[in-house]
């Protein structure tokens, strides 16, 4: 347990070295949660009108509240890809000893358009299907989406590297990226659960003080008071966010490097990258 913690802090320290070198890097993760925004405001009219709302919250999908709902997740599912695909773009040039701009990240990214819009469709479809399967209100639906949103998030963990490096097609680089995962650190992932602990603690410490800004300061009457340490600590908890979410992404594209050229980078040791995942 405890050299799983201290892998576990190793590879923040190592993915941090990166984002050190490559501190525009967190920028890839702002902008897909703005441009995420923007699209999430471009569907909330056609879905009001649609009934989408009132259909999904009854339990039931019309037709066209399933296609808006397909098209929505995705859109989001793109969105969300690009952005990453940049930043693993950017973490490998880094990796392997260049220096990235974002323009760089966002240039490999686009020569690859085609087929992370193609695996978005994919991954929209099974987010998508997955929703509609927790919200029928059987619990045997709610389990089968949790084990199959699992399932999928393992088997497409290194979707994103393998395109941006293999030339392969979405299809090739799911399989791909299964046979990676197996063959490196087999079926339990002890890495990605250690890391969402660490941001774990400091988010809710965010939170309780949150909570106790809230309880402190609205009886004493000084809203202006209270507005600006709300927004303060809304800030830190957003900044935590995109640091996680960087860090995250620069270690997948660290474990590919490592699972197909038995190699991570300088920022990463070959004993640090094999600690962070424990097999069954």
């Amino acid at each position: 347990m405890f050299s799983k913690i201290s892998n576990s802090w190793a590879l923040i320290k190592a993915s941090a070295g990166v984002l050190r070198a490559d501190k525009e890097l967190i920028v890839f993760p702002v902008l897909s949660g703005f441009v995420g925004l923007v699209v999430s405001a471009g569907f909330f009219l056609p879905t009001l009108l649609s009934g989408f709302f009132d259909s999904f919250l009854g339990g039931r999908a019309t037709g066209i509240a399933f296609v808006i709902g397909l098209a929505f997740y995705s859109v989001q599912a793109f969105v969300g890809l690009f952005a990453n695909s940049a930043l693993i773009g950017a973490a490998m040039m880094r990796l392997r000893g260049g220096d990235p701009t974002v323009r760089d990240g966002f240039r490999i990214a686009g020569k690859h358009l085609g087929a992370i819009f193609v695996f978005s469709f994919f991954s929209g479809t099974v987010g998508w299907v997955l929703r509609l399967l927790a919200r029928g209100g059987k619990r045997l639906g709610r389990l089968g989406a949790a084990i199959g949103g699992l399932t999928w998030n393992l088997v497409t963990y290194l979707v994103l590297p393998v395109l941006m490096v293999e030339e392969v097609d979405p299809v090739e680089a799911i399989i791909r990226s299964a046979t990676l995962l197996k063959k490196t650190w087999g079926e339990q992932i002890v890495g990605k659960l250690s890391t969402d602990a660490l941001f774990g603690l400091p988010k809710l410490l965010v939170i309780g003080l949150l909570a106790a800004v809230v309880l402190r300061v609205i009886p004493s009457g000084s809203p202006s008071l209270f507005a600006l340490l709300v927004a303060l600590l809304v800030v830190v908890l957003l900044l935590l966010g995109l640091i996680e979410s960087t860090l995250k992404t620069i270690y997948v594209a660290a474990v590919y490097r490592y699972a197909a050229q038995g190699e991570a980078g300088s920022f990463f040791s070959e004993e640090v990258v094999k600690g962070a995942f424990q097999p069954r």
